[in-house]
């Protein structure tokens, strides 16, 4: 399993009830992590962009996307992997069924350019990426019971194994933005507190 080192941020503030880090723009925030984490609910506690949100990292200049213009939202992510000419989002059935599973392509993920004139857009501080990542056995208790209602196709055919694998994509590709200069950060419940990525 990938490990993270993080740390909880020592300033926050509070916006409708949740802790957020103190430096970030309401307006900036985009809540992405693997299926059943939780993005719908923080985002309709924030009362955010309720349409999902769907941004594959391997696509030049992705960070210029509509689907991005209206923020706080929820996004789900495509990522390039290897001897896959096609992004895939972690619930495809391409992913699901690869054996063995697919490694990430870190090599085509497409990051912005770093500002270098006053009037250039600074891409990379113009959203702060929010990664939800509980623990697998949680996000397969919320899936199992999520399943019963038969919302989410996504949530047919689950086990801990998928769930964990999915995790590992998520916090890889999480470490990957945050060396690359992008604002990430980490939360691991809903509820809890924000934690700051170290390098």
């Amino acid at each position: 399993m990938f490990c993270l080192k993080t740390e909880p941020f020592t300033d926050a503030q509070v916006i409708k009830g949740i802790l957020f880090p103190s430096e970030l723009k309401f307006r900036a925030l985009l809540v992405t992590g693997p299926p059943g984490s939780g993005k719908s609910t923080l985002i309709r506690n924030l009362g955010g962009w309720s349409e999902e949100g769907y941004v594959d990292l391997s696509m030049n200049k992705w960070w210029t996307a509509q689907s991005l213009s209206l923020r706080p939202r929820e996004i789900h992510l495509g990522f390039p992997f290897k001897g896959i000419k096609e992004a895939l989002a972690v619930f495809e059935p391409q992913w699901l069924e690869a054996d063995p599973p697919l490694q990430l392509d870190f090599d085509r993920i497409c990051i912005p350019p770093v500002k270098r004139h006053f009037w250039n857009v600074d891409w990379r501080k113009r959203y702060a990426f929010e990664f939800i990542l509980p623990k697998a056995e949680t996000i397969l208790e919320w899936r199992k019971n999520r399943a019963k209602s038969g919302s989410h196709y996504v949530d047919k055919n689950i086990d801990l194994k998928q769930i964990e694998q999915q995790l590992h994509i998520y916090h890889a590709a999480a470490q990957y933005l945050f060396e690359q200069g992008l604002c990430v950060y980490i939360r691991e419940d809903i509820h809890g507190q924000p934690l700051r990525l170290l390098v």
